[in-house]
């Protein structure tokens, strides 16, 4: 294969995975693309698209048990056919010319290792360096990609840093041995924007310092349009569409492309629904209707349903033999919530936003302040009384997979919380109850009987907002609960939010570090730092006009803010 000035070249790439004895899926159908040198390439598409999948094929780092790369595939790197290396060859290769960065540093680095001696194993191993050697280049490495007092914090245990910090750790051990070919696999996506903006500026610095090829895959084309100098979008397992990124973005060709475009919440504008992948791909003018301003912000006549008043929470760790050192994890947060409102609470990794929503629940035991629910102060309240309120309370959390217990079907996961809240004369009842919800999420009957692992992010994330619905809840934390979906689910699952709350005049305090998610669902926002309020604002006013530094230089971080201007 001549691969010109292309350093990598994907022909025709078949991959199948073995169900069991006799069935197969087929990930990546016919695969084809380029990355050229210096350039930076990005694989877009929704979870199954196969774009993981076919950066793991480059690599050589598909299971090798189920796994079946067809014959006729070719991948070409720098002139070698790599389908036809050896295991050992392909080995010696990865990590030297072509690595690899994921998407959860915490789960690729190793936790009883420092990261310091994963970074030496790495020049040792494909360097020859000495131990001398190699720690003096890790140190040159971690301060390359901006870890602050390298020389300290190369001793550190992956645990000891920030998830901004791993990440950069990660990205250290990949340019380590200076690689031709870099591949990124969503790896901002945990992150918050400003940590998220903070690791893309570093991938591009970098990129152009070493003059690499990066392949950037990512299911967020706002990134895309700040990183990459070409698109390639993928569904289902094909290339739907690959053109220059300004190209993608303004002329987009693929009705799949324009409806990815059109799923992510704008920032001029809040529609009253958000397309979902099928109502754009239609093309036939269904979504006009959805297209109405959708209004936001408090009436000054509201009454509040859930007031807060200087809400402090501290956690406490041993230092020394006998003492303890104090952590203030939120300090004097106070805000109102009307009925059938949203108020939007974001800030960083720390920031304290999620212990405010925890601590409301009393899943934390505040150490100060007040919360009333209904004139009632809840967090005065003793565990007896409190237990009638709990279910008027509810939370959505981020992992949906983590929060539904797997040895539950849906039946009984939604069946479990009305037997102990005594909803229902009995549990024919509740089950024709659970119908409803399950109905009304968009959930089809059959899945009552299903467990939680059948099921893909979006369906699981709304099992879990079904099974707050049973109780009849009237406000309902939402915890990063569409951080980790693809653009598609994620606006369905902010669609049923939203009919949710104007049908049953839910309220809501969702919690994200996606500002264009909180602009688009949130009535009022109020923006938190190291556990303080730095502002608070209804949310027009507050992202046309924030005050403060901080929120300032939130919403500058927002992904694609300027390109997609």
């Amino acid at each position: 294969m001549d691969t010109g000035d292309n350093l990598l070249e994907v022909r025709n790439l078949r991959v199948r995975f073995r169900l069991d004895r006799e069935n197969t899926f087929e990930a990546v159908k016919g695969v084809s693309f380029d990355v050229p040198q210096n350039a930076t390439i990005a694989l877009v598409g929704e979870s199954g698209s196969g774009k993981s999948v076919s950066a793991l094929a480059v690599m050589g780092l598909l299971p090798a048990e189920n796994a079946i790369v067809e014959p006729g595939s070719a991948i070409a790197f720098d002139g070698r056919e790599l389908l036809a290396l050896t295991v050992g060859q392909r080995r010696a290769l990865c990590g030297r010319e072509m690595s690899m960065i994921f998407q959860e540093p915490m789960s690729s680095l190793n936790p009883v290792f420092t990261v310091g001696y994963q970074i030496v194993e790495v020049l040792r191993l494909h360097k020859g360096f000495s131990t001398k050697a190699a720690r003096a280049r890790a140190i040159e490495l971690l301060e390359e990609v901006g870890i602050p007092e390298p020389a300290t914090r190369i001793d550190y245990y992956p645990n000891q840093l920030s998830g901004g910090q791993q990440q950069r750790v990660m990205i250290a051990m990949a340019i380590a041995c200076e690689p031709k070919l870099l591949i990124a696999d969503e790896p901002t996506t945990a992150l918050d924007v400003t940590i998220q903006k903070q690791i893309i500026e570093l991938l591009k610095a970098l990129q152009q310092r070493h003059r690499m090829s990066v392949l950037f895959i990512t299911h967020d084309l706002a990134l895309v349009a700040e990183m990459a100098d070409r698109v390639i979008v993928m569904r289902h397992g094909e290339v739907q569409e690959q053109g220059d990124t300004q190209q993608v973005f303004l002329r987009p060709q693929h009705p799949y492309t324009r409806a990815l475009l059109e799923c992510r919440p704008p920032l001029d504008a809040r529609p009253h629904h958000l397309p979902v992948i099928d109502d754009a791909m239609r093309g036939d003018g269904s979504t006009a209707i959805v297209l109405a301003e959708r209004s936001r912000g408090y009436v000054d006549d509201e009454r509040p349903l859930l007031v807060v008043k200087n809400l402090s929470k501290s956690f406490y760790s041993r230092e020394g033999l006998f003492g303890k050192k104090e952590f203030k994890a939120v300090k004097d947060v106070s805000f109102t919530l009307p009925r059938g409102k949203t108020l939007g609470i974001v800030g960083e990794s720390g920031s304290g936003k999620t212990t405010v929503g925890l601590t409301l629940l009393r899943l934390h035991e505040a150490t100060g302040g007040q919360a009333f629910f209904r004139g009632k102060d809840i967090l005065a309240m003793n565990s007896r009384e409190f237990h009638d309120y709990k279910r008027r309370l509810q939370i959505v959390f981020q992992n949906p997979f983590a929060s539904l217990n797997p040895r539950f079907t849906v039946g009984q996961i939604l069946l479990e919380p009305m037997r102990i809240h005594n909803i229902g004369a009995d549990d024919r009842e509740r089950t024709a109850l659970c119908f409803k919800w399950m109905e009304r999420v968009g959930l089809q009957v059959e899945a009552f009987h299903r467990y939680p692992h059948e099921f893909s992010g979006g369906q699981r994330q709304r099992i879990a907002i079904a099974r707050c619905l049973t109780l009849h809840p009237e406000v309902l934390v939402c915890d990063e609960s569409v951080s980790a979906l693809d653009m598609s689910v994620q606006a369905q699952v902010l669609n049923l939010l939203q009919d949710l709350q104007d049908d049953f005049g839910l309220s809501y305090i969702f919690i994200s570090h996606d500002l264009s998610v909180v602009r688009y669902m949130a009535d009022r926002v109020m923006v938190m730092r190291d556990g303080e309020v730095v502002e608070m604002a209804d949310s027009d006013d507050l992202y046309r006009h924030p005050q403060h530094p901080y929120t300032q230089a939130l919403l500058a971080a927002i992904p694609g803010r300027q390109a997609m201007a």
